[in-house]
């Protein structure tokens, strides 16, 4: 994972079973467009996010595809309904072929 890219994840750490809950994600990523060039004048790599998933306990919540205007630091919020104990994965898909990964627990 590159040092610069920082997945943030936000889950309350418990809830009632059939509750649903606010999830609110946020990955710091400069979302390269592949036009410019740095200093040298070398063309600076794409590298863009294109995909974001939500599981819960193996069984996806949410699927986003993301196309290349999407903004800098991509910030996510949605609902999800908690039928039981488990754990949230995040998987943010970098067209680079980078993947970026957190995980948060939930108590019911």
């Amino acid at each position: 994972m590159a040092s610069d890219v920082k997945p943030r994840v936000k889950v309350p750490k418990k809830a009632a079973a059939g509750e649903a809950i606010t999830i609110k994600t946020l990955i710091s990523h400069k979302m390269e467009s592949g036009q410019r060039k740095d200093s040298d004048g070398n063309k600076i790599p794409r590298s863009i996010i294109n995909r974001f998933t939500c599981d819960f306990n193996g069984q996806n919540v949410i699927d986003i595809t993301l196309e290349p205007a999407i903004s800098t630091n991509p910030y996510f919020e949605f609902e999800a309904t908690v039928p039981e104990a488990g754990e949230f994965k995040f998987t943010w898909y970098d067209d680079d072929g980078s993947v970026y990964e957190d995980a948060k627990a939930i108590e019911v």
